[in-house]
């Protein structure tokens, strides 16, 4: 306990949204970055701006992101520490005040689908930040994952693309496996961040194109 004080006292943990030291009772969010999370509360907004993505492209049953994501904000720094700092612990932190949040939100769902990695990007980072998310959400309403969605297609990175180079970009980059287990289920799509929902769009393209009888829904941790 002494020599985790004293790596405590010259290597404190920080807090991931704003960077300054965490006080013991904190996790992962210093008080003030918890209380002050950009929630969205779309999941009680009919036709919300998540759903309006989609218009015109794929059906999908509802759709909502838990928080707004802004350049040098919080969530940006979260998302960020996430994806490339080696912090999994974030996403299953995340999904978890996902999963308290929006509770009633997932009643009706039957598994959760996180958004697939490409076997070599997953191999090099490590884990699927989307799975990790999902894992949050799953742990709190108990609702199980499905990996019957599969990333086939290494694609470049999306972050400086238009949207029509992004939809191109993702165009035939996913397949699904046993598709009958997907049958009469309400499958909720779990990604990181939605901006154009190009990605998305892909993932969903696929799951319909198998022709079973499903009902699709999709959640972002935030939205851009």
């Amino acid at each position: 306990m002494w020599l985790k004080n004293i790596f405590d006292l010259f290597f404190p943990e920080t807090c991931h949204g704003c960077g300054t030291p965490l006080y013991e009772h904190e996790k992962m969010l210093c008080d003030y970055c918890k209380f002050n999370l950009p929630f969205t509360n779309f999941h009680k907004v009919v036709d919300n701006e998540v759903e309006q993505v989609f218009y015109g492209r794929v059906y999908i049953y509802q759709a909502t992101s838990l928080l707004h994501f802004s350049k040098h904000g919080s969530v940006q720094s979260l998302m960020h520490n996430l994806k490339y700092k080696n912090r999994p612990d974030i996403g299953i932190y995340l999904g978890k005040i996902a999963g308290k949040q929006l509770k009633n939100y997932y009643s009706e769902v039957d598994i959760l689908m996180p958004v697939p990695l490409h076997k070599s990007k997953l191999k090099k980072r490590g884990y699927n930040q989307s799975e990790m998310i999902a894992k949050g959400i799953s742990l709190i309403t108990g609702i199980p994952i499905a990996d019957n969605l599969q990333k086939v297609k290494a694609t470049k990175t999306q972050t400086k693309k238009s949207r029509e180079e992004r939809y191109l970009n993702t165009l035939d980059s996913f397949q699904v496996v046993n598709p009958d287990f997907l049958s009469n289920k309400h499958i909720l799509i779990v990604d990181d961040v939605l901006t154009t929902g190009a990605t998305l769009e892909a993932a969903i393209t696929a799951l319909l194109k198998t022709g079973v009888n499903m009902q699709i829904s999709i959640f972002t941790l935030a939205k851009a």
